[in-house]
């Protein structure tokens, strides 16, 4: 089979553009009301996804595996453990036979070339479900979170406190793309990729005081401070982001009305406080995770139509 056209993939946020990304926010918030009121279609019916996974997962899982369901197709669930591609099969044939054998394909991986390997010799659209650079599908949901409870997020002040870990290098790329300022506060030897940092320059606030970076914020953003594949290291980070944590202490510098959001899995009393997570006039980390599965299903709906 040969195809005329090359697929639209979906490695970081910038493979969108403003205009992309706003429509898929809102078809995002469209569907999550269909869903509840009983009325969603099946727009991708007879459709199969392909979910790769190389790192455990419970929230892309869920959702993406839900999600394809909801839409009216079908998911296969592809661990490293049980496919050629855990026993050194390379990338390049593997993605020329599975997307053969199916409509669209989610890796979640370690290594970010990885991704972009298997879609330069795929037929059909990638997405990036979370590689060890960036992970665009936590902010679709997250923007989506944003824009239901205070509307746009351009010209307001994000706060990320901890890590500068995937989820802060798609920050970054949010930041560029939806026209917010980023505040960024993390320890030396903790930054953010130097390039990226460098490249979006002008939207960026670095600093080592999550006070100043949390002052006057409209949202407020932190993440574990030891991702998967660093459980060795634990020890060492959490002496490295001693003071760290976001508290109602801290939130109380934030503006007024800002709200706080967690990717999850979240660790109690260490990245973030019991109370503060679960006050739901300040946390919508319950929402937000929700929101993978309609943002997700808006941007396979996106891709493949």
């Amino acid at each position: 089979m040969t195809l005329t056209t090359k697929p639209r993939h979906f490695l970081t946020l910038q493979d969108l553009n403003r205009d992309e990304l706003q429509r898929i926010i809102e078809r995002a918030i469209e569907m999550k009301a269909q869903h509840r009121a009983g009325t969603a279609g099946k727009p991708l019916e007879g459709k199969v996804l392909a979910m790769i996974f190389e790192k455990s997962s419970t929230r892309t899982r869920a959702s993406f595996e839900a999600g394809m369901a909801q839409l009216g197709g079908s998911a296969l669930f592809l661990s490293s453990n049980d496919t050629q591609l855990g026993r050194g099969e390379p990338v390049e044939d593997s993605a020329r036979v599975i997307s053969r054998m199916t409509d669209i394909v989610m890796i979640r991986t370690f290594e970010h070339a990885k991704v972009e390997r298997f879609a330069e010799y795929s037929q059909v659209p990638v997405i990036n479900a979370l590689t060890d650079d960036y992970h665009p599908c936590q902010l679709l949901a997250d923007i989506q979170t944003y824009t239901e409870h205070r509307g746009s997020l351009q010209g307001k002040t994000v706060a990320w406190v901890g890590d500068g870990n995937n989820m802060c290098h798609s920050y970054i790329n949010a930041a560029d793309l939806l026209d917010f300022q980023l505040n960024i506060a993390c320890p030396e030897g903790y930054e953010p990729n130097s390039e990226l940092l460098e490249k979006h320059a002008a939207r960026i606030q670095l600093t080592r005081d999550p006070k100043q970076a949390v002052a006057g914020a409209d949202l407020v953003v932190t993440d574990t401070w030891a991702s998967m594949g660093q459980e060795d290291e634990k020890k060492a980070r959490e002496q490295a982001f001693a003071g760290y944590m976001v508290d109602h202490d801290l939130m109380s510098l934030a503006a007024n009305d800002a709200l706080f959001m967690h990717c999850l899995p979240a660790y109690r009393d260490m990245e973030v406080s019991s109370e503060l997570i679960e006050d739901g006039n300040i946390s919508v980390v319950w929402d937000e995770a929700e929101n993978r599965l309609h943002a997700q299903k808006a941007l396979m709906e996106f891709l493949l139509q």
